[in-house]
């Protein structure tokens, strides 16, 4: 008789029998079993160190949950404080300037804010050093002309060059630029005319901030003169008397503008441009925006043609009611002449209507506006007028009746009879004195006024006169009128959706 252990040890050898016969007679499964189980924890392991992929089409995939989502910020990026090359800077001269000699420096000041993106870079006042560097020469004719004139001195052309910036905190730049045409001449603000016949409507909030953004450019252009040593009344009149004299000094007036453009860039570093400013950029533009900008393309009613391509680049950034960056400083803008008129004979004077149909953000996607000129800088001997509808058109001065009037006065006066003289028994007319002197100054100013003095002669005289009375009714009736002239880099004020197209009356 077996004892239980030995009958435990008999069923244990029979087991492990059992077990080697059934892996002999199924090979194959144990091994399947075997690879299964490796591929099982294999892919365990991998999806610990994956996220599994989405093989549904973008948009009916679920959004992953917050906390599987890696918390990772983009980069802001950085954008360059650059003034570019071909970019206006308008320098005034801040005292009257003795012309004398090339090289002799002349001083001015910034009078329009310089941005790159949406910071102001040279601010108002930044002083900018220069030199004369060409005193032009008068031609026999000019000068022949002048002479006719009683003007013996005729003025000469002065080009100067600005060559170093300083700014407040008394850093360099050096300058490399040339001067556009318009410069070196007088500018004044003009802004566009108020409708007569508005009615009321929703669009009087437009208008209202309309003409509150006008009203900050021109007490921003106030605030720049105030910077110049502009002289007064009476040292104009000095100025005015001492020009009519037959000989004079040549003077450069304070508040003489100048159109300084860059051949070099202005670095002035880099800014972020964060998450909190991007998204503002190229939002839609509040109603009643009036932009600042450059003319790009030159027009004068006198060669420009209808229809023709206008481009201007705006030069101060727009901002919301927030302060947020809405458009930056270097969008562009494009239009076309909608109506032009040459100036013609009869002192009919030229007219120039421009509108603005496409905006261009930088690196943006162009909009549609309808935009329209509300204010411009011109010189102040251009008398340029804007109408309601944005329109420009020459106007003839109107002190042309005072100075016809005088010319004529004038001239009647030198017809005066003289008075009988007997000499030797024989009875002459003389010439009245007092009639010279007026013929003369009516035709030949100072030299005139001698010549009647020391001339005794009716016909002189009154030769003078008619010759004076004849220059003044063909130069302010009969001669061709002014042009509308724009150069390049003429500052304008454009407003964004505020007007309609209307003809120039």
């Amino acid at each position: 008789m077996l004892t239980l252990d030995k009958r435990r040890e008999l069923h244990a050898s029979r087991m492990r029998t059992a077990v080697l016969h059934k892996r002999e007679v199924n090979p194959t499964r144990g091994a399947l079993c075997a690879i299964l189980l490796a591929f099982g924890t294999l892919g365990i392991m991998e999806a610990q160190e994956a996220p599994i992929p989405q093989l549904t089409p973008g948009s009916a995939r679920k959004p992953a949950p917050a906390s599987s989502a890696p918390s990772t910020s983009a980069a802001p990026q950085s954008v360059a404080l650059s003034v570019p090359t071909g970019a206006p800077l308008q320098v005034a001269l801040d005292q009257e300037i003795r012309v004398k000699n090339v090289g002799q420096p002349i001083h001015g000041r910034i009078i329009e804010p310089v941005y790159a993106f949406d910071r102001i870079v040279i601010p108002i006042g930044s002083e900018v050093i220069g030199r004369v560097t060409r005193i032009g020469a008068i031609s026999g004719g000019l000068r022949a002309r002048a002479a006719l004139d009683a003007d013996f001195t005729p003025e000469r052309k002065v080009e100067v060059n600005f060559d170093d910036l300083v700014l407040a905190d008394g850093r360099h730049f050096p300058l490399q630029s040339s001067m556009t045409p318009g410069s070196g001449q007088l500018i004044r603000f003009v802004a566009a005319a108020e409708c007569k016949d508005k009615k009321k409507s929703v669009e009087d909030d437009v208008s209202e901030k309309t003409n509150q953004a006008k009203e900050q450019v021109r007490q921003q252009w106030d605030n720049a003169m105030k910077q110049l040593k502009t002289p007064g009344r009476m040292h104009r009149l000095e100025r005015y008397v001492e020009a009519q004299l037959p000989v004079h000094l040549q003077y450069i007036p304070a508040g003489t503008v100048y159109f300084v453009e860059l051949t070099a860039p202005l670095d002035f570093g880099t800014e972020l441009l964060t998450p909190q400013m991007a998204p503002s950029i190229g939002s839609p533009l509040p109603p009643g925006s009036v932009v600042r900008a450059r003319l790009i393309t030159p027009l004068t009613s006198a060669t420009t043609e209808k229809d023709e391509a206008v481009e201007a680049v705006i030069s101060q950034p727009l901002f919301d009611g927030e302060g947020h960056l809405i458009l930056p400083q270097g969008s562009r803008l494009k239009g076309t002449v909608r109506q032009v008129q040459p100036a013609r004979h009869m002192k009919k004077n030229g007219q120039l209507r421009i509108a603005f149909q496409e905006l261009f953000p930088p690196d943006g996607i162009a909009e549609k506006i309808e935009a329209t000129l509300e204010g411009v800088q011109s010189g102040k001997d251009a008398n340029l007028n804007l109408d309601s509808e944005g329109g420009a058109r020459a106007t003839t001065p109107k002190t042309r009746y005072l100075a016809t009037g005088v010319s004529l006065a004038l001239a009647a006066a030198s017809t005066g009879n003289g008075h009988n003289d007997v000499d030797n028994g024989v009875d002459h007319i003389k010439a009245n004195t007092g009639a010279q002197v007026a013929g003369g100054i009516s035709g030949f100013k100072v030299v005139g006024m001698v010549l009647g003095l020391a001339v005794h002669s009716r016909a002189l005289g009154y030769t003078m006169g008619a010759y004076g009375a004849g220059v003044s009714l063909y130069s302010y009736f009969l001669a061709r009128g002014n042009e509308v002239v724009f150069p390049k880099n003429t500052a304008m004020e454009i407003g964004i959706g505020t007007r309609k197209d209307g003809p120039l009356k």
